[in-house]
């Protein structure tokens, strides 16, 4: 393919009247809409001005001091999860602030859906949470299968403004919401606070095809501004490339929002890749610049090796053994932010320079 066709640039995705009509309109299927047509109407043309006028964040206010460029008219909702991240930072760094763990179940699977059962998953974070809660911490729970049993919960998928350049990546993610293409109901600014409180994190998975499941990829993938990512939109004027690039080239520091804190992972299988995930989401959580708890925190294995899925939950029961090591990486997890928060346990790589912070 020549460069100038490669250089074209993707089919255009702007809907006509009709299509945009149609599939707003698909939502409202359910009978009970029926009396309601009229009102359908006008809010679907309301909905379309939206759309037409690309009207991503329709309330605004100026940035005001603090921001590269105070008179930029910033969204209310980026700076609502701004200020919740601050908040939740000042409770990170409080040492009279009980410590936090955040668990976090990447199971998509549960009872109050299709499924009519709850994972295996969330029977280990029932194992893990009560370990914390012994050693003293508070525990948050995020429970990433809400994504498919909840209405109103999403994660909407990350877009790669870090492709063209990393200050166009904005922390919290300035993506989302985003009212004219009805990308609403976005979970991950309730999610960044969850993470920036935590001083320990504990990853508890089962494996989905050789990865993990997409609730999980899809949040792992919208983590990307916490390693890295322009804390001031105002300084891009929002999202122009061509002001981005120039930071960057500029030299940028790559600031990582979620260093220091410790974590673990706990993967489980039936028949392959566990290992491959459990060192996947190590490497990731690694490359943000948390710090392992440690061997006994990083765990793979099997419940129900190769045998029928209907058992599954009684190969769970009887494996006393798996249990344990569930319970010994929340204890390993927990003894590293009990001594880290007590200055007994240390970085090795504290004050080095990082020559490709990339």
């Amino acid at each position: 393919m020549r460069d100038a066709e490669i250089r074209k640039g993707m089919p255009p995705v702007k809907l006509s009247r009709d299509e945009f009509e149609r599939r707003y309109k698909g939502q409202f299927v359910d009978p009970a809409f029926a009396p309601l047509g009229r009102e359908l109407d006008a809010i679907t043309a309301a909905a379309w001005d939206a759309y037409s006028h690309s009207r991503k964040a329709p309330l605004t206010r100026k940035a005001g001091p603090g921001f590269a460029d105070p008179d930029y008219d910033i969204a209310i909702d980026w700076l609502d999860a701004r200020a919740r991240i601050l908040e939740a930072q000042r409770r990170h760094d409080d040492a009279d602030e009980t410590p936090r763990i955040l668990l976090i179940n990447g199971s998509a699977r549960s009872e109050h859906t299709c499924p009519g059962e709850m994972s295996k998953t969330w029977r280990l974070v029932k194992l893990a949470e009560p370990v914390f809660t012994e050693m003293g911490f508070a525990v948050d729970i995020l429970d990433l299968s809400r994504l498919a049993s909840e209405f109103g919960k999403t994660i909407h998928p990350c877009k790669s403004c870090v492709g063209t350049a990393m200050p166009l990546c904005h922390w919290p993610c300035s993506c989302y919401p985003n009212y004219s293409l009805g990308q609403t109901h976005d979970w991950m600014n309730e999610i960044y606070p969850l993470w920036v409180a935590a001083h320990g994190i504990l990853i508890v998975t089962p494996v989905n095809w050789y990865h993990v499941p997409s609730g999980l990829k899809a949040m792992m993938d919208r983590m990307v501004c916490a390693d890295g990512g322009n804390p001031d939109p105002t300084s891009t004027h929002g999202k122009k490339a061509d002001e981005a690039k120039a930071m960057e080239l500029k030299g940028w520091p790559y600031p990582r929002h979620l260093a220091g804190r410790h974590f673990g992972v706990v993967v489980h299988g039936d028949a392959v890749g566990a290992e491959g995930v459990r060192r996947a989401l190590s490497d990731w959580l690694t490359d943000m610049q948390l710090i392992s708890a440690g061997r006994f925190a990083e765990l793979d294995g099997y419940v129900g090796y190769m045998e029928p899925y209907a058992t599954s939950h009684r190969e769970l029961d009887e494996d006393g053994e798996f249990q344990q090591e569930v319970r010994n990486a929340a204890h390993a997890l927990g003894n590293a932010v009990r001594l880290a928060r007590s200055g007994r346990l240390q970085e090795p790589g504290d004050g080095l320079a990082d020559p490709n912070p990339k």
